[in-house]
């Protein structure tokens, strides 16, 4: 498979050649639209159950910024209370050690050996028992200190082993642990398709595509994908006949380029 990316400049969105297919894509995910959302739908939720006691109405105010302000946890009262301004973090949970992303020959693995125990097993697992059992390490405090150290050791230890190799070593020192998916494993992740999180819709050349199933799922009231993002100008006609349009008169505003 051919694969390259174009930048489209100050963007996120890109051109994606795939085995000489050309299409518009995203290099990221755009969490800000999707909390703003959902912290809508929770707003109108809360509306229409207070309508029940006031009969009245009310305006729903969301904006992106604080959308996304309100899931930043305890940032705002650790800056208030101790002065600490959070920096990037990379893949790291800070002073939680270790917990971590892990290259392997072929991928990376997500390791939390945080716990006291799990962190003993965890390094008896790579064959560093010296650190499993070192004093200053017995809790986290003493594991923050030295956690590049570990994060070194337990990096040397996966980067010669495969993601499947490292996680049947994990899963058999009971060791939390798991890879990071790509779409092509959610695609081809049974327990993904028994949720029915991967629906394939038939599309008007006669392929099909895999959307997303739906979310949250209801016991008596299941949702359910009943129509695909409409092609441009598939609706043209529905619309303007709507608006009180005669055939006719649709034909002679697509006949001038007018709509589609």
């Amino acid at each position: 498979m051919h694969h390259r990316a174009h930048s489209g400049g100050a963007t996120d969105r890109v051109l994606i050649e795939v085995d000489n297919v050309v299409f518009m894509g995203h290099q990221f995910m755009r969490i800000g639209d999707t909390l703003a959302a959902l912290h809508g739908v929770i707003g109108i939720l809360m509306a229409l159950h207070e309508r029940e006691r006031s009969g009245q109405g009310q305006v729903i105010d969301v904006a992106l910024y604080e959308a996304v302000f309100n899931c930043m946890e305890s940032l705002l009262p650790e800056y208030s209370a101790f002065g600490a301004v959070r920096g990037p973090g990379g893949s790291a949970l800070p002073g939680i050690a270790p917990s971590n992303a892990y290259p392997c020959t072929d991928g990376y693995v997500l390791i939390g050996g945080n716990g006291d125990g799990i962190f003993k097993r965890l390094m008896a697992a790579i064959g560093r028992d010296d650190l499993g059992q070192a004093a200053d390490l017995a809790h986290n405090a003493g594991r923050v200190a030295r956690v590049s150290e570990l994060d070194a050791a337990i990096g040397q230890w996966t980067a010669l082993r495969s993601v499947n190799q490292v996680l049947l070593a994990l899963d058999a020192a009971q060791v939390p642990a798991g890879r990071i998916y790509t779409v092509a494993d959610i695609a081809a992740d049974a327990h993904y398709a028994a949720r029915d999180m991967l629906l394939s819709r038939p599309q008007a050349d006669g392929s099909t595509l895999l959307v997303p199933g739906i979310v949250p799922k209801l016991s008596r009231t299941p949702g359910a994908h009943l129509r695909d993002a409409p092609g441009l100008g598939q609706d043209t006609d529905a619309v303007l006949a709507g608006m009180g349009l005669s055939s006719a008169q649709i034909a002679e505003l697509r006949a001038k380029g007018v709509v589609q």
